[in-house]
């Protein structure tokens, strides 16, 4: 592993109690290999399968996989898709009390997966425009409050500022996991969360959307110096990069066969949390992501890559990095 520039190797943000996840629940339905689309005309594919989607789900399926305690925010609706995404959530350990079932229809994506794991996405946010429509309460901590892609809740745009706000003045720990504005208000959403984020995580084009910055580096310290206390970039294949004001790392990814690549960035993001969950540093954490994200990349469907803690790092013991 390239560790790059690092000055402080110090144990991370400490995460502790139970971590409550917000974020959309969603039905996906992959169709794989797309090379093409051609209307007017029937093109034939290898597989048409529906897994469990969305960051909130995804991220949450992911912490309960490696075995932490974990409360999900979010919404679906009162439908058989409804139905499935809760079952699959429960099988894992999640707890979906606080998951309002609501009467529109259950988030759904259709994700055409091409021969090289890139994916475009047709996507009908159902539920999702109507949950999160007040900010979220919270008990006096300890906890971890984690919000999985604001732009994807229209009404989080506006309430998720609050939200953050409330955790960190009731003890929490927090951070949010930033994903692609179709909106395009990038940094106007994001700008009034920052002083209460912990832990920033975006992907490079994210972070240089949002931040107008030629570079990740350049990226990162415009958060930091907005109040973000650090910021992690994910790099896909790569691996990632995390930043504080004291220190900098960069971590390679691990080398697999990438098949489907939709919601790697979300296991990434569980898997880091799982590892500062259980006191890991910096170093630590990001390997372990990178191992969560490298896992879901090499199997269709969001999670169904995903194995407990130890295997997980047992797999990553052996594998190479990239």
């Amino acid at each position: 592993m390239d560790v790059g520039q690092i000055s402080v190797y110090h144990l991370a943000l400490l995460i502790r109690g139970d971590i409550v996840v917000a974020g959309n629940l969603v039905e996906d339905i992959l169709v794989r290999p797309v090379e093409r689309i051609e209307y007017g005309f029937t093109v034939w594919v290898d597989s048409i399968e529906q897994h469990l989607g969305g960051n909130g789900a995804n991220t949450s399926y992911t912490l309960a996989t490696l075995g932490i305690p974990v409360r999900l925010r979010g919404a679906v609706g009162r439908d058989d898709f409804g139905d499935r995404v809760l079952a699959r959530l429960r099988g894992a350990g999640v707890n979906t009390e606080e998951v309002e079932r609501m009467p529109h229809a259950t988030a759904t994506t259709v994700v055409l997966v091409a021969p090289d794991g890139s994916r475009s996405f047709l996507h009908s946010p159902g539920v999702s425009r109507e949950v999160f429509a007040t900010a979220g309460e919270f008990q006096p901590g300890p906890g971890h409050f984690h919000l999985a892609n604001i732009f994807s809740l229209p009404n989080m745009r506006r309430t998720g500022a609050e939200t953050l706000a409330r955790a960190t003045a009731a003890g929490w720990t927090t951070s949010l996991d930033t994903g692609h504005d179709t909106q395009g208000e990038w940094m106007d959403v994001l700008a009034p969360c920052l002083s209460n984020i912990g832990v920033l995580f975006a992907n490079e084009a994210e972070a240089l959307k949002i931040s107008s910055c030629a570079d990740v580096r350049a990226a990162a310290r415009l958060f930091l110096s907005r109040g973000a206390n650090a910021v992690v970039i994910k790099r896909g294949s790569l691996g990632c990069a995390v930043f504080t004001s004291e220190s900098e790392l960069w971590a390679q990814g691990f080398a697999v066969e990438t098949v489907d690549t939709t919601g790697a960035g979300d296991c990434f993001t569980g898997g880091f949390l799982a590892a500062l969950h259980r006191g890991e540093p910096w170093l630590e954490a990001a390997r372990l992501a990178n191992a969560c994200g490298a896992l879901s990349a090499s199997r269709m469907g969001s999670v169904a890559g995903l194995v407990g803690y130890q295997e997980t790092l047992e797999w990553a013991a052996v594998l190479k990095v990239r």
